[in-house]
């Protein structure tokens, strides 16, 4: 399994370079960052510093959106940056969130994000394109590449993922919930005629180390404790998404033609929510995050001493995942980075070769 992390755009920029340049050094292969124009800095600008300042790893949005960015101007940024630093980038794309919310828009529909999905990775990666009854390329790099990996929740969206999408990018680390998204993306490759095992699959989430104290001992309680609050953010944003879908469909409804019906584990969650805050938006310490039981946050995301986060990521990888992203927005980013390159990641990859 791959070990990617995720970034905001928190000024100072320097600082999000630094994180990235840790990364590389720990081994990780894939560095993201949020895309929300008003909320955090311009991550265009910012990749260009991390790709000058690293050497290996894969560098992009998660996600981007169609709604904010034009989706030419949008492959020749990628494109760009491939030419100048080898074909290191990578689009992860959804109908949009937080940057289209905070000025009153909304996402996209379904129909709008496949087509984006094919302009973008089209002119990307050398094609020529039929958009807007133009017929487009980028001649100045025939040699770009890039993958698009697609963010969704939903039963639609899903089925979307499967029939286009180069990878798949789910938001959040709950076993059940894993199970049945795979296994929906990869039903609509196949139906689509893909190899479902082409698209990649990756989970992501909060991870936070707490040490080796035990849980049981007072100072393992509050340890726990702190690392449940630094994380419970997480369930505030999937909640976001979540209320769509229950919204749309109710609690355990399922999607006509889409051959999947929605768990109980993803949609239960938010009954409890009232409200969110875009201005406080992945950020620890939110507000409005209080329906968020420390149940929710140990399913969703990845909390405890070093050997919990392997047995949790071993779980992962048996359910088809083949990257899971840290989210680092918490006070341990540092830390956590240490303990993932230096103990957990090493850990996984030893009990992988002992399988082999």
């Amino acid at each position: 399994m791959d070990l990617g992390v995720v970034l905001q755009n928190d000024p100072p920029a320097w600082r999000v370079v630094d994180l990235a340049r840790q990364a590389e050094t720990y081994g990780f292969s894939h560095v993201w960052t949020f895309d929300s124009h008003l909320l955090w800095e311009e991550p265009f600008v910012v990749y260009s510093q991390i790709l000058s300042a690293t050497h290996r790893v894969t560098v992009g949005p998660m996600v981007t959106n169609p709604a904010t960015r034009d989706v030419t101007v949008t492959a020749s940024l990628f494109a760009t940056l491939n030419e100048m630093f080898g074909n290191r980038t990578i689009c992860g794309i959804g109908r949009g969130d937080s940057a289209v919310r905070v000025i009153n828009g909304r996402p996209v529909t379904l129909a709008e994000l496949r087509e984006a999905i094919g302009v973008i990775r089209g002119l990307a990666s050398g094609e020529t394109v039929e958009y807007r009854g133009s017929t487009l390329r980028l001649p100045w790099n025939p040699d770009s590449r890039l993958p698009v990996w697609v963010a969704a929740y939903g039963p639609k969206a899903l089925a979307l993922t499967g029939e286009v999408g180069d990878g798949f990018i789910l938001q959040l680390a709950d076993p059940d919930v894993v199970a049945w998204s795979v296994a929906a993306v990869r039903s609509a490759a196949e139906r689509a005629g893909r190899d479902p095992d082409a698209v990649r699959i990756c989970v992501a989430a909060p991870a936070y180390v707490t040490g080796t104290a035990p849980s049981n001992g007072e100072a393992g309680r509050r340890a726990l404790a702190h690392a449940y609050d630094q994380c419970r953010w997480f369930g505030g944003m999937v909640g976001n998404h979540v209320a769509e879908i229950v919204a749309r469909y109710g609690p355990g409804g399922s999607e006509e033609g889409a051959g999947v019906t929605i768990p109980h584990a993803l949609t239960d969650f938010v009954a409890g929510r009232e409200g969110y805050d875009y201005n406080e938006h992945g950020r620890a310490g939110n507000t409005h995050t209080t329906f968020v039981t420390d149940e929710i946050v140990d399913r969703f995301c990845l909390v405890g001493p070093p050997e919990r986060h392997v047995e949790r990521l071993q779980e992962l990888a048996a359910l088809g995942v083949d990257q899971f992203a840290v989210y680092l927005q918490h006070d341990a980013k540092d830390e956590t980075l240490r303990a993932y390159g230096e103990t957990v990641g090493p850990a996984v990859r030893d009990l992988a070769r002992a399988r082999e």
